[in-house]
Parts: C-alpha cells; sequence; structure tokens
C-alpha cells in the first residue's frame, strides 16, 4: 500500500492568503478519512476579522473537501483552536476556545483576545456535524465564569492508567491542567511552566508534551504530570520556507504508526509569514497548515526535507 506521506509535494498541506489564515490544527483518522480542524481567520466585510472552526478531510492528503465553519460567527466569541478530538462512548467529543476580539479589523493594529476567553466542548456522532459549544468548567463548577481567568489552547488526553480519567491542559499560567471523570465535573490539579499549545501523547508510560515557545516546538515528559523534563526542541525546515519565518509553532501530532497508509507519528503545525515582525498582515492572513512526520518523536522530516 502506497505511504501517503512520500506523495506529497509540499510541506503545505493548507494554504492561506492575503485575506485568510489557518492556524492551530488538530486532526483524527477514522475509517480511512483524515479529518482535520483548525482555526480560520477570515477577512469580512469592512475589513473586520474573524476567527472559526473549521473542518476538512481527506482520503489521500492530496484532495481536500471545502474547508467549511462548524462554528458561529461573532467576534464577542471567535471560536478557535481546536485543541483534540476524542472518543468518548459513541460520540466525538473536540476541545476549543474563544478569543474575542471585538472591533478587530486588518487595517488595525495586531492585538489578543481579551480576558473572556474561555474552554468549551463540543459533540459529534460523525466528526462533520457538531453540537453548540458548551462551556468546559475546568476550574471546577462551582467557580463562577468571571472568575476562572482568560484561558486558551485546551487538550484533551484519557489517563494512561485510570480508563475513563480525562485530563485537560490549557494556557493558564504556563500549561494549567485539570481532571474529570465525565467531562462535566473538573477539578483543578496544577501546572507546570511551558509554552502555548499544548498537545499530550502518552508513549513509553510517560506523558510526551508538545508545545510552542515564542517559536519553534519543545518537547517534554513525564511520568507523573508533576515533574517534566525537556526532551527536545525543533523548528523543522523553517530556515528554507519563507511562508513560516514569522513564527512556527502549535505544534499538533498524532500517532498514526500502525496505519499502514502513515506509518509514522503525523505533526501538523502552523507557520505564518513572511516577515520577521508579528502583524496582522502575518498572524490574521498568511499563516498555513503544514506537516511533518517521525518514527521516533525526536527525528522530523517533511516533503524535501534533508
Amino acid at each position: 500500500m502506497d505511504n501517503l506521506l512520500e506523495g506529497l509535494a509540499s510541506p503545505i498541506v493548507l494554504a492561506g492568503d492575503d485575506t485568510h489564515a489557518y492556524r492551530d490544527p488538530t486532526a483524527v483518522y477514522h475509517e480511512g478519512v483524515l479529518h482535520f480542524y483548525s482555526t480560520l481567520v477570515r477577512t469580512e466585510e469592512e475589513a473586520k476579522l474573524y476567527w472559526y472552526t473549521i473542518h476538512t478531510s481527506s482520503a489521500d492528503l492530496q484532495r481536500w473537501s471545502a474547508p467549511t465553519p462548524i462554528t458561529p460567527r461573532g467576534q464577542h466569541l471567535n471560536y478557535s483552536s481546536p485543541g483534540s478530538v476524542v472518543r468518548v462512548g459513541n460520540e466525538w467529543v473536540m476541545c476549543l476556545q474563544t478569543y474575542p476580539i471585538p472591533g478587530h479589523a486588518i487595517d488595525r493594529p495586531l492585538c489578543w483576545a481579551n480576558n473572556n476567553a474561555r474552554l468549551f466542548l463540543m459533540r459529534s456522532s460523525d466528526l462533520v456535524h457538531w453540537d453548540e459549544p458548551e462551556l468546559l468548567k475546568v476550574k471546577g463548577v462551582g467557580v463562577a465564569v468571571e472568575d476562572m481567568g482568560r484561558m486558551i489552547d485546551p487538550y484533551l488526553v484519557e489517563d494512561k492508567d485510570e480508563s475513563g480519567k480525562w485530563w485537560c491542559f490549557y494556557k493558564q499560567n504556563g500549561a494549567s491542567y485539570s481532571c474529570s471523570h465525565d467531562l462535566n465535573a473538573w477539578t483543578y490539579s496544577g501546572r507546570t511552566d511551558s509554552g502555548e499549545n499544548v498537545c499530550v501523547l502518552i508513549e513509553d508510560d510517560e506523558y510526551v508534551m508538545f508545545h510552542s515557545p515564542e517559536n519553534g516546538i519543545g518537547t517534554m515528559r513525564s511520568a507523573d504530570l508533576v515533574n517534566w523534563r525537556d526532551a527536545g526542541f525543533t523548528t523543522l525546515g523553517q530556515h528554507d520556507w519563507p511562508w513560516a519565518e514569522t513564527r512556527l509553532t502549535a505544534g499538533f501530532v498524532l500517532d498514526l504508526r500502525r496505519v499502514p497508509e502513515f506509518g509514522a507519528y503525523v505533526m501538523l503545525f502552523h507557520g505564518s509569514g513572511p516577515g520577521r515582525e508579528k502583524t496582522t498582515w502575518n498572524i490574521c492572513t498568511n499563516c498555513h497548515i503544514g506537516i511533518a512526520w517521525s518514527s521516533d518523536l525526536t527525528t522530523w522530516d517533511w516533503p524535501g526535507g534533508e
């Protein structure tokens, strides 16, 4: 069976342009189809910028369905940054954030979400159609929404030792994490120093965390979620990619080693550029989703890589 990764001509799998930015990717492989989700920042009427979570899919990494928003429109919400898609019982569950920037437009200075950014869950039976977002109260059911603090970039992963126990990592005071047995009642459990866009896998009875510092993708490992050690850092082929020279970030890793069409860990990430300085034009437009792969989570390859 042909390896789909070897057939790729470019590391860019979803290209942005002057009115579109694709950021913060995640994916799940199911029944021969890679379902892909990411942030879409789109320039609309009056040059205003709207953030969405989009879905697209492909069976061969060559032909993709049209990227389609699965979240509602509104700058006061800006649902975005899907972290992971997991199977819970008979449904799929996705975590994501809001990223409110009321009044933001392409001709205004670059700015970030206000303090109302919060975390949410969405549920689906088919990975295409999703229910309305529901608030994720990771600080505890008794904590009022206004007291939760600004939080972004959630990621769900099942406990490596206890089936049915879920961890949610999110960016607040480094990487904070909470646990739940039903995805409803959460207990805040701790934090660790890290960058943003956390992705957590389990390998060799350890948690492997990918995170994004100011540039590039770092790796840390832990057996207990408390004691973490550095385990690597990469900027992939950034030095040869003008489309990622501003920043390469938001690495999401999917274990597809046992899928013959892939046979590797697959990393999706986003790159922004051109230019070394962050501006609205290379953060809210001209962001692209790239792909790389590895057999050991340490050495990475990509189309045209050495």
